[in-house]
C-alpha cells in the first residue's frame, strides 16, 4: 500500500507484507519500476528498509534519496499496527516510529525526526525544500514543517484533532491533508484514546493550508473518513478518499473522488465496490497510481495492490461499468 512516485516518474516506492517477498511480518519499504521490469539488482521488488520493526510512509527525495518511518531503532520486534479498542476500530500510535533516511550509495537509515512519541507521515515538497510530518510532540497530532536547507521545525496546526498525511502543492507553496475535528463527547473519546497511544480514523475531511501553516480552509464537509488527498497538478482540484457514499452500507467502500479547493464540483473518479486509496499524480501529471483491493478476477480480497493508470481529463463512460465482484 502506499505507493508514491519517484520524482523521474520510473520507480514507486511502496510498503508491503506480502509474505512472498517480506515474511517478517509488518510492513517494510519496497521499490519497484513502473514500467514492471526488473531492478539493477535483477529483481522486482527490492526490499528498501531494514527489515525491523514496522514501517510506514515511505517517499522519495528530489535527489532520489528515501525516507520513511520505522520502528526498529526501538525494538526489532513486529509490533501491532491496527487493532480495535472498545468496538473501536483504532491505529495504534506507534511511539518508537522516527523518520529515517536512506539512499542507494548508503543504504543504512540515518535518523532524520526523532524524539519522545510518534513522528511519521513525512512528504517532501517538489522543490525540495521542506518537509512536512505528523508528530505527537506538542501532545496532540500536529503538522510539522521541517527546513531541510536550515533543519528548523514550524508547527503548522495546532487545532484538536488528527492532522496527518499531508502533502504539498505542485509549486510547493500549499499543503493539502486530512483532519478529525472532534467537539463535545467525541473529543472526550479522542482524548481519552490519544492518551493510549491510539486513534480512530474516522470524521475526517480534507483542509487545504499556505506551505507555513496559514491561510486554512476546509475544504470537504462530507460524512464518513475523507482522507489520502492529493493535489491536482493545476493546484485547482483535489483528489481525495472516501467513504462518505456508503455509510449506509456500513461505510466499506471506499473510492477516490476529485473536489475543487473551493468544495464545489465533488466528482467520482473510482468505481467499485471496494476499497482505492492513496492517489498520487506523477511529477509529469500524466498518470496516477492507487492503492485497491480490486483484482482481475472480480473477486472479493482483502489483498491491497498497486495500480497505475493513465489519466484522462474527461472520460467517456465506458469504464465507470466496473466493479470488483459481480
Amino acid at each position: 500500500a502506499e505507493a508514491y512516485w519517484s520524482f523521474d516518474d520510473k520507480q514507486l516506492i511502496f510498503q508491503s507484507d506480502w509474505t512472498k517477498i517480506n515474511p517478517q511480518g509488518c510492513d517494510q519499504i519496497f521499490v519497484m519500476n513502473v514500467n514492471g521490469k526488473p531492478l539493477k539488482s535483477g529483481k522486482q521488488y527490492e526490499l528498501l528498509s531494514t527489515g525491523k520493526g514496522r514501517t510506514t510512509c515511505s517517499y522519495f527525495f528530489k535527489d532520489g534519496r528515501w525516507l520513511y518511518a520505522s520502528t526498529h531503532g526501538g525494538s526489532p520486534d513486529c509490533p501491532q499496527g491496527m487493532m480495535f479498542s472498545g468496538g473501536r476500530y483504532v491505529w495504534a500510535l506507534l511511539q518508537d516510529y522516527e523518520i529515517y533516511v536512506a539512499s542507494s550509495k548508503d543504504p543504512s537509515p540515518k535518523l532524520l525526526i526523532g524524539g519522545p512519541g510518534y513522528d511519521a507521515e513525512a512528504t517532501i515538497s517538489p522543490n525540495g525544500r521542506y518537509l512536512v510530518y505528523t508528530s505527537v510532540r506538542s501532545g496532540d497530532l500536529e503538522l510539522w514543517r521541517y527546513d531541510l536547507k536550515t533543519g528548523e521545525d514550524l508547527q503548522l496546526t495546532s487545532e484538536l484533532g488528527y492532522d496527518g498525511g499531508a502533502f504539498f502543492s505542485r509549486d510547493s507553496r500549499q499543503i493539502v491533508w486530512r483532519a478529525s475535528r472532534p467537539t463535545g463527547e467525541e473529543a472526550t473519546a479522542y482524548r481519552e484514546l490519544l492518551a493510549q497511544g491510539l486513534v480512530e480514523p474516522k470524521a475526517l475531511n480534507v483542509f487545504i493550508a499556505d506551505a507555513d501553516g496559514k491561510s486554512v480552509r476546509q475544504v470537504t464537509n462530507l460524512p464518513g473518513a475523507n482522507w489520502a488527498p492529493f493535489f491536482h497538478p493545476d493546484g485547482k482540484r483535489v483528489l481525495f478518499c472516501s467513504n462518505h457514499h456508503s455509510l449506509d452500507k456500513g461505510g466499506r467502500n471506499f473510492d477516490v473522488f476529485m473536489i475543487k479547493v473551493d468544495g464545489t464540483g465533488l466528482e467520482r473518479v473510482t468505481h467499485t465496490d471496494t476499497f482505492d486509496a492513496f492517489p498520487m499524480f506523477s511529477y509529469s501529471g500524466k498518470q496516477i497510481v492507487f492503492c485497491s483491493n480490486r483484482n482481475a478476477q472480480r473477486t472479493p480480497t482483502r489483498d491491497t495492490n498497486v495500480f497505475v493508470a493513465d489519466w484522462v481529463e474527461k472520460p467517456t463512460r465506458a469504464d465507470s461499468s466496473f466493479v470488483s465482484w459481480k
